[in-house]
Order: C-alpha cells, then sequence, then structure tokens
C-alpha cells in the first residue's frame, strides 16, 4: 500500500485520471474518501480509460497486504 500525503482531494476526477496516468500501475487502487456514488464512478473510469482494478470498499473492510510482510489491514472507507 503506498500512502500519498500531499496529494489534493480537491481535484475532480478527469485531474486524478491524468495524474494516475504518470504513475506505474498498481496492483490495486483504494477508493476510501469522497461521496460512494462519486467514488464508484470513479472506480469505473479508472478500469475503463486505465484498464486498472480498483475497488471502493464497505465500510470496516479489510485487505491482507503483502507489502512489508503479509499483514491485515482495515481500508474502510472514512
Amino acid at each position: 500500500m503506498t500512502d500519498v500525503p500531499h496529494f489534493s482531494a480537491h481535484a475532480d476526477a478527469s485531474q486524478i485520471i491524468d495524474w494516475l496516468r504518470d504513475t506505474p500501475a498498481p496492483h490495486t487502487t483504494y477508493l476510501i474518501h469522497g461521496e460512494e456514488t462519486a467514488a464508484e464512478t470513479l472506480r469505473d473510469r479508472i478500469d475503463r480509460e486505465l484498464g486498472w482494478t480498483a475497488v471502493v470498499p464497505k465500510s470496516g473492510e479489510a485487505v491482507l497486504s503483502a507489502d512489508r510482510g503479509a499483514s491485515l489491514r482495515e481500508i474502510g472507507r472514512r
């Protein structure tokens, strides 16, 4: 998992797609911020335009992460 501390949450979907386009494709992209409907729309654009796997997790959902050794991390929406 990667934390992006200086990323502005005020970018619109097109700006986010453009920003992501310049980064290496991750195994999975988790969208955990914003309104659920908007996050689902962005997830669909990420899939369609970048060909990446993107997920909008449910509250309290967890994922097994392979970075820094396998550990269970909560990724639920904020």
